[in-house]
């Protein structure tokens, strides 16, 4: 048995640099929230070669995407793309997350996101945005945890599901 406080899911996570061989995994957990949850705005799930240009901006070094595994399974990912694709933008990224349901508070998005902001602030990027639909608890509170302020809100900017969502805006430094 565990000692007490302990967490045997995180003690058997592993964090590494996404694979190719993830891309199926990553993809199943990316549909996952594309058709049950409002925390991403597209709406129809994709296929493998739908997504395929999205996995292809890890092949630079300038974006990262980082998995989280449990017993070799891909159980969450923490990325970061293009903030905007205007050139004065090239200092600053977004970043997302996603975890498995079964992985909700468990440590699992922490983890991932230790490592990708360890990673992060060796790049020289300036700042890291996050957008998170609303409402959306979990997220804020994990976003804060990690120093994002919020700096705006989009009123009633997606719909989906057949309601208007609002979108928070977050920012955080990535330069001392």
């Amino acid at each position: 048995m565990p000692p007490a406080g302990s967490n045997p899911t995180l003690e058997r996570l592993t964090i590494r640099p996404l694979e190719p061989s993830d891309f199926p995994a990553v993809l199943d957990l990316y549909n996952h929230y594309v058709e049950h949850s409002h925390c991403t705005f597209d709406t129809e799930a994709f296929s493998l070669d739908a997504r395929r240009p999205w996995f292809a901006q890890f092949k630079t070094d300038r974006y990262e995407c980082l998995v989280s595994l449990v017993d070799d399974k891909v159980v969450g990912y923490a990325c970061s793309t293009p903030f905007k694709t205007k050139p004065a933008y090239q200092s600053s990224v977004e970043v997302s997350i996603y975890t498995s349901p079964s992985m909700h508070r468990r440590g699992a998005a922490s983890a991932l996101y230790v490592s990708l902001f360890d990673r992060l602030g060796k790049t020289g990027l300036h700042r890291a945005y996050a957008g998170i639909a609303l409402p959306n608890p979990d997220s804020v509170k994990l976003h804060e945890k990690f120093g994002f302020q919020q700096v705006g809100q989009f009123r009633e900017v997606g719909f989906k599901f057949g309601h208007y969502w609002d979108v928070a805006w977050f920012e955080k430094s990535l330069s001392p």
